[in-house]
């Protein structure tokens, strides 16, 4: 392959790259980047409890405020219509607007229940893994009405 032809196709496949990303300041970009950073507490949380990650309560008290915050962010990055074809949200939300912002305050509150299982000293096992199975529940009911696979 010649080098001009080698330059050409280099150029183009740094075209498309380019055009398939999400501006990270738009709404779509901010809740994607909210969600994500949920999904990596959350998970962090549960490894703890079920030992796929070393056991730490300091960090898991300060995960589980971590994770009450962002359960509070996403929702003002959801416009009144949908904004973008590429947001892995279903249609939905934007029809059964009341719904979705029924399970956004189930997520808080149940982040806010484990954050005060978390108060409660020592931590117990016994306390915190259906504290988190509810956070993870209720995360996995809005995925099921709400996100478009």
């Amino acid at each position: 392959m010649t080098l001009k032809k080698l330059l050409m196709l280099t150029c183009v496949c740094l075209a498309l790259a380019a055009c398939g990303g999400v501006d990270p300041n738009s709404p779509l970009g901010k809740r994607q980047a909210l969600f994500k950073e949920m999904l990596k507490v959350s998970e962090d949380l549960g490894g703890m409890l079920r030992g796929r990650i070393p056991y730490d309560e300091a960090g898991f008290v300060s995960g589980a405020a971590e994770l009450n915050r962002l359960s509070r962010e996403p929702w003002q990055h959801f416009p009144s219509v949908a904004d973008d074809e590429r947001s892995k949200a279903s249609p939905e939300v934007w029809q059964r607007q009341e719904q979705f912002q029924k399970m956004a305050r189930d997520l808080e509150q149940a982040t806010a229940a484990l954050v005060l299982v978390t108060t409660a000293s020592p931590l117990r096992r016994s306390a915190l893994e259906p504290a988190v199975q509810a956070v993870e529940d209720s995360c996995e009911a809005c995925h099921k009405a709400f996100r478009a696979y």
